[in-house]
């Protein structure tokens, strides 16, 4: 199992907060879809953020809403947050 970090997503409307994350690039800079990185995360592989002000670390996870898409959410300090959405653009 691989350990990555998540640098950059990308939306189609980079300023809306309801739009989904279609594509994330990982710290070698490749980038991959959405559904690309929550298959490995479901295969064992695991995914992380960096919040560049305190430099901690947040786990990004899979969530399974009812009768909708997987989407992708991190996990800091016991919270879910926005981490992935406060990256960059790719």
């Amino acid at each position: 199992m691989a350990r990555y970090q998540i640098i950059a997503v990308r939306k189609p409307d980079r300023y809306s907060t309801h739009e989904h994350i279609t594509h994330l690039q990982l710290a070698d800079r490749r980038i991959f879809t959405r559904e690309a990185i929550i298959s490995a995360i479901e295969a064992g592989d695991s995914f992380y953020t960096v919040d560049p002000y305190n430099w901690k670390h947040a786990e990004v996870e899979v969530v399974h809403p009812y009768r909708r898409d997987p989407y992708l959410q991190t996990r800091a300090d016991g919270d879910l947050n926005d981490n992935l959405l406060r990256l960059p653009a790719c």
